[in-house]
């Protein structure tokens, strides 16, 4: 009896053992299925079938459950492909997106251009996703299924003759393709018609050169007072002839000999003629003549008919005195106007 209780109890342990380790083999696989279901890559064709240089766009995706990773903070790591494996080349890599993640999970998308020059069926092998906890600094590799690409060579129909390359043709020209430069040459001329046309009369011109005096001042002075010698104003108005008299005389300084005469007094032109020697040889009766008109002009004087009759002929002499250097003047201004 003893020996059957214990026979039961035996079997009965090993049901119970065998029993645990199955129910632990289940939960591992259970585990290892989650686990797969936490990170899921895929690389997509959208076909499988080109004729040579033709592109294909793969959508490469990896998927990462938040739900079942609380807390922890996750960084995937997308393949680093070469530009060329196995007869395939990378034309263009994509730009990364996350469009699609929530906070249930987080997804990660590219799209990749790839193309081949080579006939024949070539082989996409496995790409490596890597996926980091940045919690823990634990990390773990997911590959993609491998796929098959076929290259085929464009169909030639070897039945027909060879045929000679063609000439290069001419296409022929039209007005139209050149359009953009007829616009600006006709522009660049519309708009220099309009500025000679239209602004370059408004343009302001420049004044016109004061006419030259159709008498020299020399010749001007005299023929002054010769129309006051016959006109002789003193008769009706003295102060009036006494100041048309020195007025011609100081007229004449400042033309002939650049005396500012008009701007002076009597005694600052008898001081700004020494310079001058012509002048100054006829500086007494030059100073006669502004004395006296000073004082027919400002002290109410009333000279004698002979003293206005003087002094008209003391200026008609000043005048004629300075005639050789008025000639040499005009004629060294000849000289030069020749030279030149």
């Amino acid at each position: 009896m003893k020996v059957h209780k214990k026979i039961y109890t035996l079997l009965l342990l090993g049901f119970l053992g065998l029993a645990g380790r199955a129910q632990a083999q289940q939960q591992q696989q259970q585990e290892g299925e989650r686990y797969q279901d936490y990170f899921q890559v895929k690389a997509i064709p959208d076909t499988t079938k080109i004729r040579i240089g033709e592109p294909i766009k793969i959508d490469i995706t990896a998927k990462v459950m938040l739900y079942a990773l609380k807390g922890a903070n996750i960084k995937v790591a997308f393949p680093n492909l070469p530009d060329s494996l196995n007869h395939i080349e990378i034309v263009d890599r994509g730009k990364l997106d996350t469009i699609g993640s929530n906070e249930q999970q987080r997804l990660f998308r590219a799209t990749m251009t790839v193309t081949s020059f080579d006939s024949g069926r070539w082989e996409m092998p496995p790409m490596k996703f890597e996926v980091y906890s940045m919690t823990d600094g634990s990390y773990d590799s997911v590959f993609t299924e491998p796929f098959f690409i076929d290259v085929n060579t464009v169909a030639v129909d070897t039945t027909q003759a060879f045929k000679p390359i063609k000439d290069v043709r001419r296409a022929p020209i039209n007005i139209f393709d050149y359009w953009p430069w007829l616009l600006a040459v006709f522009l660049i001329v519309s708009l220099t018609v309009i500025y000679f046309a239209y602004w370059h009369k408004r343009r302001p011109k420049a004044p016109p050169a004061p006419p030259k005096p159709s008498k020299t001042p020399f010749e001007a002075a005299l023929a002054e007072l010769q129309r006051i010698g016959r006109e002789k104003p003193w008769n009706t108005d003295v102060k009036a002839y006494y100041t048309d008299l020195t007025d011609v005389l100081r007229q004449y300084f400042e033309q002939q000999f650049k005396i500012p005469a008009l701007e002076q007094t009597s005694a600052e032109l008898l001081q700004n003629i020494k310079p001058v020697t012509i002048l100054n040889q006829q500086r007494d009766k030059l100073q006669r003549i502004l004395t006296v008109a000073d004082l027919a002009k400002f002290a109410k004087m009333q000279p004698t008919p002979e003293e206005h009759e003087a002094c008209l002929r003391e200026a008609i002499d000043i005048v004629e005195w300075t005639r050789a250097s008025v000639t040499a003047a005009e004629s060294k201004e000849e000289s030069n106007n020749a030279t030149t």
